[in-house]
């Protein structure tokens, strides 16, 4: 876990030598990282990016299965999850109607980018 930390400071590092970031630049990014946070710490919005990530791909009532969430609050976490860009819905048209989800790229990379995070708090 250190190596992982210890990882992470110096890209962090890196980035702030090499792009020669201003405080107010810097502010700025951490806002839009704060909105981020926001919407991923609201309940269910994690554990469906981790089901999208284990699965790759999931219909709406596999996540009913899966997470045990009501229909209600599953639908608005998806467009919510969707308008921000973390997945992507496709529909198959023709008897019966599909749709099913999968994880953008800036969903995959958040799960990833989670992942040491969760482990750090939890130990």
């Amino acid at each position: 876990m250190e190596q992982t930390l210890k990882g992470i400071e110096d890209t962090l590092q890196r980035i702030l030598k090499n792009h020669e970031m201003r405080f107010e630049d810097l502010k700025e990014a951490l806002q839009s990282l704060e909105e981020s946070f926001s919407l991923l710490s609201q309940k269910w919005n994690l554990e469906i990016l981790y089901a999208l990530f284990l699965r790759s791909c999931i219909g709406f009532c596999g996540f009913k299965k899966i997470l045990g969430i009501n229909s209600r609050t599953l639908s608005d976490k998806l467009k919510s999850l969707k308008k921000y860009g973390y997945v992507e819905r496709m529909v198959e048209h023709g008897p019966p109607l599909r749709v099913e989800y999968s994880l953008t790229t800036k969903g995959r990379n958040t799960v990833l980018l989670a992942l040491p995070l969760l482990y750090y708090s939890s130990s």
